[in-house]
């Protein structure tokens, strides 16, 4: 089922059937699983069952793919677009030219599991965490194991014996390729889960942390507040998903506007009255992204536009703050990959 429709602001959107997000417009952040992404544009974001999504601006234009047949998912080529190890899945959209085939405005394919094959293949290429398809599906041979097990606190010899016999190996290539330990993937599954009891149900704690495996509720309140910074009653009672989060509004609108002219984090920092330490963890804590970043990206995104509608590669070196062309040639070809003038071609030849 394919649907195109403006959420509405921090309305929390449960996934209940595996489900292909494609943001069509939009100016804010949005939140998957606690989490805040600023960096969506171009991509289509896949979330499995048991997921959920908001949109914290009021300017969201989406289009929503549903797939009602499980059976695919059983494909372990697929389950790499759902199953997220880190944190959002998604595959680059304006890299893969079937993909845009398929979700152009003018084709609406009956066929929706056809997008599925070649988000798939898309992904591979992407190849995120820099590993082979063997090594990809004993990675996810492991969070399968994970997003099963995660309330029965298992050890670490279990977690080995459940994975595979060659569960040592599985450990260290997970670290090496996602930079996490197993042990801290399911942690953080666990931690997820416990977040969602609390948030989205009216379960007592006591209950909440039974059911996560804990046998005394005052080592989950321990867990939960050291891990969080909250104490699992203060995270359901700052939780209200109908409250507008207006720093994030806030610091969006001041990029947007003055990213050509201010690099400088003191200049944000002052204008937010905050210190440029607090802001820059705040920034952190809510956009799992740096405030530098941020400016980056609001420059590269501004620089992509003013390509598009042909400007002079010299105007928009000086219109985003640059000292000199080549300056800006440099910047833009190391945070995209192309230079301007390959980006400019690429845009004349697709």
């Amino acid at each position: 089922m394919v649907e195109k429709f403006t959420p509405e602001i921090n309305k929390v959107y449960f996934i209940n059937t595996y489900s292909l997000f494609q943001i069509l417009s939009g100016t804010g952040s949005i939140q998957v699983d606690f989490k805040n992404y600023y960096d969506w544009q171009d991509k289509a974001i896949y979330l499995e069952k048991g997921q959920y999504i908001k949109f914290l601006s009021d300017d969201f234009s989406v289009r929503k793919i549903q797939f009602p047949n499980e059976t695919i998912y059983r494909n372990k080529e697929v389950r790499v677009l759902f199953k997220h190890l880190i944190s959002l899945g998604y595959i680059n959209f304006n890299e893969c030219e079937a993909c845009k085939k398929y979700l152009s405005d003018t084709v609406f394919a009956e066929q929706v599991t056809n997008i599925i094959d070649v988000s798939s293949e898309q992904w591979y290429w992407q190849n995120p965490f820099h590993a082979s398809k063997s090594e990809y599906q004993t990675i996810f041979d492991i969070k399968e194991v994970i997003d099963e097990q995660y309330a029965n606190h298992l050890n670490n010899e279990d977690l080995v014996s459940l994975i595979n016999e060659n569960g040592h190996h599985a450990q260290a290539l997970v670290k090496d390729k996602i930079g996490l330990t197993v042990k801290s993937m399911l942690t953080n599954k666990r931690l997820v889960e416990s977040k969602k009891e609390i948030a989205f149900t009216d379960k007592n704690i006591q209950e909440i942390s039974y059911g996560m495996g804990y046998k005394d509720p005052a080592y989950f309140n321990r867990v939960f507040k050291n891990t969080t910074g909250q104490s699992p009653a203060k995270f359901r009672k700052d939780f209200d998903y109908s409250k507008r989060d207006s720093f994030i509004e806030d610091i969006i609108t001041l990029l947007r506007t003055h990213h050509t002219e201010q690099r400088s984090l003191g200049f944000y920092a002052d204008k937010m009255n905050l210190s440029v330490k607090a802001l820059s963890k705040k920034t952190k804590d809510k956009l799992n992204t740096s405030l530098g970043q941020l400016i980056r990206f609001e420059l590269v995104n501004t620089a992509k536009s003013m390509l598009a509608q042909d400007a002079p590669i010299q105007d928009i070196s000086y219109r985003l703050g640059f000292e000199e062309p080549n300056h800006f040639s440099g910047f833009f070809k190391h945070y995209t990959g192309h230079s301007p003038t390959d980006f400019k071609r690429k845009k004349y030849n697709s």
